[in-house]
């Protein structure tokens, strides 16, 4: 049974930094394709970083640059380092496979983690 828990998340100020990391359980992250995923408040869940096994990343526009997706194979970690965080980065993110996890009942999400951008 996959279990995925976010933390890192908080409230930081414009151009600050944050690492999230996922912790993961009953799956090598290290065989499958990894991404942290994003949801703003009356937006959308978006995809926003990608790692996948072979070791290629790749990033949504809006990140690209300020963003950096990595793994501990050891720890079954992945992190999302962010910096130059704007206002417009603050959501809820989550890690999840891509394609995302999915069960008898639906589509599997972790608890997230919330980061707040603001001055």
């Amino acid at each position: 049974q996959v279990q995925l828990v976010e933390s890192g998340g908080g409230l930081v100020q414009p151009g600050g930094s944050l690492r999230l990391s996922c912790a993961v359980s009953g799956i090598f992250v290290s065989a499958i394709s990894m991404g942290w995923y994003r949801q703003a408040p009356g937006k959308e869940r978006e995809l926003v970083a990608r790692k996948n096994s072979g070791g290629s990343s790749n990033y949504a526009v809006s990140v690209k640059g300020r963003f950096t997706i990595s793994r501990d194979n050891a720890e079954n970690t992945v992190y999302l380092q962010m910096s130059g965080l704007k206002p417009e980065d603050t959501a809820v993110y989550y890690c999840n496979k891509d394609p995302v996890f999915r069960t008898t009942k639906g589509d599997y999400w972790g608890q997230g983690t919330q980061v707040t951008v603001s001055s």
